[in-house]
């Protein structure tokens, strides 16, 4: 994998995504809303308006000089642009002079109960936002919507109210992920304590659900330590208005880390609980031999005593001495049985 360099001016794209670059154009104000698409920053140089919002939606990082050129246009230095291009960098909020930028992990399913951590890029300047994206993804569409129907009057609104949304989404899809695990989670609980289902469930049905935990806690944890810089800071491009948004979503932030800890404590209990349904499993199997076991050692001992040599033993000519033992065997045994019925140990 190529790594960028701070000593070189040339710019590399570290992941492994080989969707082709394109971008999406959103432009919008209180009267308006446009959409275009196009392949480079050329096709869109004309459309950029300074009395609106200007919403540019890069997926595919591939093309490094469609990046630089529109990393350029908004005047977006170089140090953020490699950062951009680095697939695996930390998450992260920056605040430069004229934009703040938010780097962050977003998790795309891949299968079923699988999922995949893709990187969110979000720069924010005074009348822009860029996303960039490493694949083709609709994880957007809800504020499209919310464009088109001016939710929440957000064309009325600046770009920091749009940076809010999309943090909110971020949210909202984790929120959604751990809302599944946690419902699926107590289905297996309940599959767990009934008698007629514990049997069907096997320990590598809940492993992925621990893998998931720990891919999310990973995702999401930085994005705590960094989310503090949205509240504490004179930053001129976050407007007072919009703050509530902000820490709208750190609740949000909050929550799926409370709801995370507590999916992470039932995973844990469920391998405790399987374990010792396993265990109890193998007591039981257990106590069923012992009892047969316990139930054969009067039959061995008087076969023992019929199978010594001695030259005179009654019992051995009489005509009804082979009919007697086994009748003294089987009552043995079935006494044996009922005893340990009695006891209730059986």
């Amino acid at each position: 994998m190529t790594k960028n360099n701070l000593l070189s001016e040339k710019l590399n794209y570290t992941g492994a995504s080989h969707t082709p670059t394109h971008l999406h154009l959103c432009t919008y104000n209180a009267e308006s809303l446009e959409f275009h698409q196009g392949a480079s920053m050329e096709e869109f140089s004309s459309l950029i308006r300074p009395d609106a919002i200007n919403w540019v939606q890069i997926h595919g990082l591939q093309n490094t000089k469609v990046i630089q050129e529109i990393c350029d246009f908004f005047h977006i230095d170089f140090l953020t642009t490699q950062d951009i291009l680095n697939a695996e960098h930390l998450t992260k909020i920056e605040e430069h002079d004229t934009y703040n930028v938010v780097i962050l992990k977003q998790l795309s399913v891949h299968e079923e109960n699988t999922y995949v951590p893709q990187q969110l890029c979000i720069v924010q300047g005074s009348n822009f936002v860029l996303t960039f994206m490493e694949h083709d993804s609709d994880f957007f569409n809800e504020i499209h919507t919310a464009l088109k129907n001016n939710t929440l009057k957000i064309r009325n609104r600046q770009s920091d109210f749009l940076l809010s949304v999309m943090l909110n989404s971020v949210m909202a899809s984790f929120m959604s992920i751990i809302s599944r695990m946690e419902d699926e989670l107590e289905d297996m609980e309940e599959s767990l304590l009934s008698p007629e289902t514990r049997s069907g469930l096997k320990l590598e049905d809940i492993q992925p659900y621990r893998k998931n935990a720990r891919l999310i806690k990973k995702c999401i944890l930085p994005l705590k330590e960094q989310m503090s810089k949205l509240f504490h800071t004179d930053n001129v491009l976050l407007h007072k208005a919009n703050r509530p948004f902000f820490t709208d979503v750190n609740d949000h932030l909050q929550f799926v880390l409370q709801t995370l800890d507590g999916c992470r404590d039932m995973i844990s209990a469920l391998v405790d609980l399987y374990l010792s349904n396993n265990d109890q499993r193998m007591n039981n199997i257990m106590k069923q031999l012992t009892i047969v076991s316990t139930i054969f050692i009067p039959l061995t001992f008087l076969a023992g005593i019929w199978g010594m040599n001695f030259e005179w033993m009654p019992e051995l000519g009489w005509k009804y001495g082979y009919l007697m033992a086994w009748g003294i065997m089987l009552v043995t045994g079935v006494g044996v049985y009922l005893f340990f019925k009695r006891k209730k140990w059986y």
